[in-house]
């Protein structure tokens, strides 16, 4: 039963995005790739091509729903996961050599090209890209010349059967001939200009090309398909310049956080919102990206009070927390009283590295009976909140060692 939620949203985040043909249609490029979504718990694939089945040995249902953590092994290079985890936090495209292995552990090189999927309508992340393309090893000619198709014999002598996936590094040679002629019938295409560089596979151009096309075909579909329910893509982030965002990891992490808040950065001029919560646009009735980039007081109204707002703005000079109840309104106008709280979160240095503003209808008509008081279900907000930072900063000095 636990797993019902997310058999939903995995489903959702394809099919609502781009209709229900989009997968049938997907399946119909010859290339292999996957589609994850970062803002389900644990960045699960939410499509896996026909090619990339063929490619790996697994069904879709061993798939979908997983990281794509779960083809790597012991050779995997930890530098080249790095680059790929500070790309999906960072929210750019990022091309590596990477050993996968496949389902029956026949481990093979793939150049990785992974690219954002953007929301036109907000700049949001919606999906990340990730497109495998097989490198192919460039023959090795010591001593004497050998058959591109024949037993190669690797730098410590040990004899292998060049397989559909070549194996570029050392440690990868192996005596498993009979499970690499499994593969051999797969179409091998041994390029000239393939080299090995710091123990890495490095791709041709050739091979670089075929990534590009793959990506440009795939990003065609997607944003073709976006245009059916009008929840349109780009790989482009699309709004205005001046549109903050926080990144993927912290992005995921407030997403979790089911309370009306916002985060603001007071580093950049005005202390625009960088993150809005669905609860806060529920609350607003705004759209989310009419929200980000903007200042808190555009809820503010004729009959707000300026000295409330001005207990705000030296709250957030000194860097200190506090509590109001200020009369702020809506997008269609109607007024409500919002018990808001301030309060600074400090990254792992204890520099300020956000403010958080925890809103709250206390309204007469919103008045009810509560297990917990105003106060209490804020803090735990800015409690939550603090916990989500850190944890995105931590992640991100460890992909940069």
């Amino acid at each position: 039963m636990e797993q019902e939620p997310m058999g939903i949203a995995i489903e959702q985040s394809i099919t609502s995005r781009y209709s229900s043909w989009v997968r049938e249609a997907l399946d119909e490029l010859p290339h292999s790739f996957t589609i994850t979504d970062p803002s389900i718990s644990g960045h699960p694939i939410v499509f896996a091509s026909r090619e990339f089945l063929k490619m790996f040995g697994y069904s879709r249902e061993e798939v979908v729903g997983k990281n794509g953590r779960m083809f790597q092994g012991i050779k995997t290079s930890r530098r080249s996961v790095m680059e790929i985890r500070e790309a999906i936090r960072e929210e750019k495209s990022v091309q590596v050599s990477l050993l996968n292995y496949q389902k029956n552990g026949t481990p093979f090189w793939i150049l990785f090209h992974m690219f954002p999927i953007f929301s036109k309508k907000d700049g949001r992340v919606i999906h990340f890209v990730g497109v495998q393309v097989p490198i192919m090893p460039k023959p090795r000619r010591s001593g004497s010349d050998f058959s591109r198709t024949e037993v190669h014999l690797c730098e410590n002598g040990a004899g292998f059967r060049d397989s559909g996936y070549g194996f570029c590094r050392r440690e990868v040679c192996s005596d498993i001939v009979a499970e690499l002629g499994r593969s051999s019938n797969l179409d091998t295409v041994l390029t000239d200009d393939t080299e090995v560089t710091n123990g890495t596979c490095k791709a041709s151009d050739l091979e670089k090309r075929r990534a590009n096309t793959a990506m440009s075909n795939i990003l065609s579909m997607l944003t073709h398909y976006s245009e059916l329910t009008g929840r349109l893509v780009s790989d482009k982030r699309c709004c205005s310049s001046n549109m903050s965002h926080v990144g993927a990891s912290l992005n995921t992490s407030l997403g979790r956080i089911k309370q009306s808040f916002v985060l603001t950065d007071p580093h950049k001029i005005d202390i625009p919102i960088v993150y809005a919560s669905d609860a806060f646009l529920d609350l607003t009735g705004y759209a989310r990206h009419e929200v980000l980039g903007r200042n808190c007081r555009f809820l503010s109204g004729q009959e707000t009070d300026g000295s409330t707002q001005l207990q705000i703005t030296n709250s957030i000079q000194t860097g200190k927390a506090c509590t109001v109840c200020i009369l702020n309104y809506r997008k269609n106008g109607r007024p409500f009283w919002n018990s808001l709280h301030v309060s600074p979160v400090r990254n792992a240095s204890g520099k300020i590295a956000y403010f958080v503003e925890v809103q709250m209808d206390v309204s007469c008509a919103n008045r009810g009976n509560q297990n917990l008081s105003p106060e209490i279900r804020q803090l735990s907000v800015v409690g939550a909140v603090k916990v989500a930072v850190r944890s995105s900063a931590m992640f991100a000095s460890t992909s940069e060692s």
